[in-house]
C-alpha cells in the first residue's frame, strides 16, 4: 500500500502532492514501484495535528479519486485498488462512490459512528486500526499493562461492532495502530507480538513508514518529540522501514502500508531471493 497525502500538514511529505497533476504523479511513482493499493489522504493524523473539517478533506482527496480511479479504467489497471484513508463517513462514502475500493479508517470507526454503516452498505473493504484518541490527545493515552493483549482485545471489540452493523468479516483488515497512543517502547514491544494479532484470525495490515519509533531506533538520544520532528531524514526512515518489512515477512501480513515502496519493494525482492535459492538447494 503506497501513501498517497494530499494534505499540507503531514509529518514527513506535507504539501508534496497538493495538486491533482502532483498526486497523479505520486501514485504512477508508487505503482511503477510495485504499489498495488494507494492510499488516499486529506487530513494528517501526525502527532499533535489538529483535525480539519470533513468539506475541507473531501475537497482534497475527491479529485484525486476521480482522476485516479479514471485514469486507472483507461488504462484497464484492474490489479491496483484506490484506498480512502478517512476517519469520516461523508469522505469515505463520496471516495468511495468515486472508485475507492477500501476505506483506511485509523479510528477503527470510533471517530464516526456512522463508519461501519457506510462500509457495509457500500460493500467495501474496511481497515480497522487500534485507536484511543486523536492527534492532539492520543500521546496522553498510552497506559497499558499487556500493550499486545490489550490491542488484540481492543480491535477485537472493533470487529465485533463492525460485524454487528453488517460487515462481513471477509472484508475486514485489522491493523494495528502503530504510533497511535503509543510511545517507543510500547510501538517496539507491539511490533515484536505481532502474532497475538494473528490469533484474530483475520488479514493484518502493518504501517510503521517513517513513524517516529522508526527514527528513535536509529539513534538513541532522540526523545519522542525529536523523533517526531523529522530529526532523522526521510531517506534513512525508508531504509529502516524497508528492513524492518524484510523482517516482519515471517509473520502473516496482508499487507505494509510505506512511503517509499521501490525501498520496501526491493528489501521484499531479497527476502524472496534467499528463501527461494534455501528451497532449491
Amino acid at each position: 500500500m503506497g501513501v498517497l497525502n494530499v494534505t499540507p500538514d503531514s509529518f514527513s511529505d506535507g504539501g508534496e502532492h497538493n495538486s491533482v497533476q502532483a498526486a497523479l504523479d505520486h501514485a504512477r511513482l508508487l505503482i511503477m514501484g510495485g504499489a498495488t493499493i494507494i492510499d488516499i489522504g486529506g487530513e494528517s493524523t501526525r502527532p499533535g495535528a489538529a483535525r480539519v473539517s470533513p468539506e475541507i478533506e473531501l475537497s482534497r482527496v475527491l479529485p484525486v479519486v476521480e482522476a485516479l480511479s479514471e485514469e486507472l479504467t483507461k488504462t484497464n489497471r484492474k490489479d491496483i485498488q484506490l484506498s480512502i484513508d478517512t476517519m469520516n463517513a461523508t469522505t469515505a462514502l463520496a471516495a468511495v462512490s468515486a472508485g475507492a475500493h477500501i476505506i483506511n479508517d485509523v479510528s477503527g470507526g470510533l471517530a464516526d459512528s456512522k463508519m461501519f454503516s457506510v462500509a457495509a452498505a457500500t460493500g467495501a473493504t474496511i481497515v480497522i486500526s487500534h485507536w484511543r484518541g486523536f492527534s492532539q490527545n492520543m500521546d496522553q493515552l498510552n497506559t497499558y499493562l499487556d500493550i499486545a493483549a490489550e490491542v488484540c482485545a481492543e480491535l477485537k471489540l472493533r470487529v465485533a461492532a463492525a460485524v454487528a452493523a453488517g460487515i462481513s468479516t471477509k472484508k475486514i483488515i485489522l491493523d494495528p495502530g502503530l504510533g497511535f497512543a503509543k510511545d517507543t517502547q510500547q510501538n517496539w514491544q507491539l511490533v515484536a507480538r505481532l502474532d497475538e494479532l494473528e490469533k484474530l484470525d483475520l488479514p493484518i495490515l502493518v504501517g510503521a513508514s517513517r513513524k517516529r519509533f522508526i527514527a528513535a531506533a536509529l539513534d538513541a538520544e532522540l526523545d519522542e518529540q525529536d523523533a517526531a520532528a523529522g530529526s532523522i531524514q526521510n531517506q534513512r526512515r525508508d531504509l529502516a522501514t524497508a528492513v524492518l518489512t524484510a523482517l516482519l515477512l515471517q509473520r502473516h501480513l496482508w499487507g505494509v502500508r510505506v512511503h517509499n515502496v521501490i525501498a520496501t519493494s526491493d528489501a521484499i525482492a531479497m527476502v524472496e531471493a534467499l528463501k527461494f535459492a534455501e528451497n532449491t538447494k
